[in-house]
């Protein structure tokens, strides 16, 4: 989630409604300026017990942060405490209950891609060596129950743990329990936007079949491939799902603000605070008469704020973002940009892409979304199950990656991090799978196991 360092006194206010689609217009960029984001969290835990260390414990999450700074990173703080830090490589900031994330930098290629994803996790290993911490690469926390994990000191967080029980059953599971990793793609025009959202979001449920990695819940299988997935089914279905507007005709910038002008608020960040704004409206702040700063008007930063608070398997800001992932091992953080930038990157590709799920309903969009969580590439589709596709759509990725002959020094083009993926489809079993079946085989029911085989 976005961190906020201060308020902009120089934000324009917002004086009319063409004013709301000026972060998405101001993504477009040609070609030969698209570039790749990549964000991924990691389950932290500390010692013998392996307990979920707190902010401010000696060796905790505020000394990890700490620790990192002689690698080139800078504090951001909020009040008197370090909540993210800001270098070369993008931001380091913290999930609400300690999970460590970085946020990339826009990058070129995927070997770029690569290399930042190595750095990080070699930076975070090594600091987290000298307090015991330890780093896993699942979806979710394998055996702890919310009253085992910490909450952040982030003023977004307070608010947000306040107000999801009031719109869902697993808001706060979302927020304590999750990992995931997720890509930040561009677009070149608005047509291109729409063309790659709804590719994208049609496509969304293949990538959590693929990465789908949360398959224990406090200590035992939860019955799910991908728990994380889940979570979000009941999480807020204010702002949350697959979107049904996007594959309507005439959609583009304009339909995508009137819906987030539907989202409930959640905050308005001024002199550093956030200021509890859960469940008011937008459209009430633009007139002036949002309850919790009346008579005041927002300014283009408050929307951009806003922008970030809905959470659909795709999402659009200045750029789009996709969501569906869990979280994985270094090969699989690579390997989802790479899914993405071999389908929405090269024309072709995208346009095959488009001609492989144009005919789906909505409804059999729906049931996949819905199915996938347990199912995996088992779910249905268009007569028969996603696995009968998945090798297709990653010949086409492929397709795409080598259409766009990004070398490293070694001569060798982006084609190779789609291999952890070839791997899963070609098995036929998806990461939780091949946990499950350690811990009904070798394991023998002892989900201890995991923190020793599933640690970065």
């Amino acid at each position: 989630m976005s961190t906020r360092e201060a308020t902009d006194q120089h934000d324009p206010l917002i004086t009319g409604l063409d004013q709301l689609a000026s972060p998405m217009q101001e993504g477009e960029k040609p070609r030969a300026q698209w570039r790749i984001g990549t964000e991924h969290e990691k389950i932290v835990y500390r010692g013998p017990d392996r307990h979920a260390p707190a902010y401010d414990e000696a060796g905790g999450i505020r000394d990890l942060l700490m620790g990192l700074k002689p690698y080139g990173w800078s504090e951001i703080m909020e009040g008197e405490n370090v909540i993210a830090l800001k270098g070369s490589d993008g931001a380091v900031s913290l999930e609400p209950a300690g999970q460590i994330e970085l946020s990339g930098a826009p990058l070129e290629n995927l070997h770029q891609t690569d290399a930042e994803t190595r750095r990080h996790i070699d930076q975070v290993k090594a600091v987290g060596a000298a307090s015991d911490l330890g780093f896993l690469s699942l979806g979710l926390y394998p055996d702890k129950r919310r009253e085992d994990l910490p909450v952040m000191p982030k003023g977004r967080y307070d608010i947000m743990l306040r107000h999801m029980p009031r719109v869902g059953s697993m808001g706060l599971d979302m927020m304590l329990r999750t990992c995931t990793i997720q890509t930040n793609l561009d677009y070149s025009s608005e047509a291109d936007m729409v063309q790659k959202f709804r590719v994208s979001l049609a496509l969304q449920p293949l990538a959590t079949a693929l990465f789908a990695n949360s398959p224990f819940l406090e200590g035992k299988p939860n019955g799910y491939l991908s728990y994380r997935s889940h979570i979000w089914s009941d999480t807020d279905p204010a702002r949350t799902g697959m979107l049904p507007f996007v594959f309507e005709d005439g959609f583009g910038y304009e339909r995508y603000v009137d819906y987030m002008l539907d989202v409930p608020m959640y905050f308005v960040f001024r002199d550093g605070k956030y200021i509890d704004a859960a469940g008011q409206s937008f459209r009430d702040f633009l007139n002036g008469q949002l309850p919790a700063l009346p008579g005041e008007r927002p300014t283009i930063g408050d929307w951009q704020d806003h922008l970030s608070t809905a959470f659909p398997e795709v999402r659009l800001k200045s750029f789009l973002e996709m969501r569906g992932a869990d979280g994985g091992p270094v090969e699989r953080i690579v390997a989802l940009p790479a899914l993405w930038v071999g389908l929405l990157y090269d024309q072709g590709a995208l346009d095959a892409a488009w001609d492989l799920v144009k005919g789906w309903s909505m409804d059999e969009r729906e049931t996949l979304r819905s199915s996938v969580p347990k199912q995996a590439l088992d779910a249905p589709i268009a007569g028969g199950r996603l696995g009968d596709i998945a090798g297709e759509v990653l010949a086409i990725a492929r397709a795409g990656l080598k259409s766009r002959a990004r070398l490293n020094g070694e001569g060798a083009d982006e084609t190779r991090y789609l291999d952890p993926l070839d791997e899963i489809v070609a098995s036929g079993k998806v990461p939780a799978q091949l946990w499950l079946d350690r811990y009904r085989g070798e394991w023998g029911g002892d989900l201890s196991r995991v923190y020793d085989e599933a640690s970065f």
